[in-house]
């Protein structure tokens, strides 16, 4: 029982981390960011299951995980007033052309993201730009004017 536990306690702070790390950076995966979250994989092994290397051990674990990805998906749908805790809001960058500087501080974005972005939807200037939405998955979607 004490694997379940520990599954659970690492399952919220992965969940809180996440959270707090923010959308963007989550979304464009460098590659040390990636040997990061490799690394943090195996901590969070070492963390939730000791020494037990035991089958039973690990189904307990992966168990705990699955069983709280869905109760917290279902939370999420059933209580609206909860959903933008759990999976994060679509904020507004660009508007009529202009970024909102305060919206890209807070998301830790710089303009030079979003005009890199932009260019990759084949938009050669955010003038060209009415909405430009940071989704709550981390990409930004344009709409033009």
């Amino acid at each position: 029982m004490d694997i379940v536990w520990r599954a659970a306690f690492v399952f919220f702070l992965i969940l809180l981390l996440t959270r707090i790390v923010g959308r963007r950076e989550l979304s464009s995966l460098q590659p040390f960011d990636l040997i990061l979250l490799v690394v943090i994989g195996d901590l969070v092994q070492q963390g939730v299951t000791q020494s037990d290397f035991s089958l039973t051990g690990s189904a307990l674990a992966i168990g705990t995980f699955a069983v709280l990805t869905v109760a917290v998906s279902y939370v999420s749908f059933k209580m609206p007033s909860i959903r933008p805790y759990l999976d994060g809001e679509p904020v507004i960058i660009v508007q009529d052309g202009e970024l909102i500087e305060r919206n890209l501080k807070r998301e830790r974005l710089t303009p030079e993201e979003v005009a890199e972005e932009a260019r990759q939807h084949r938009i050669a200037s955010l003038a060209d730009v009415r909405w430009a939405v940071l989704e709550a998955n981390g990409k930004i979607s344009f709409i033009p004017k």
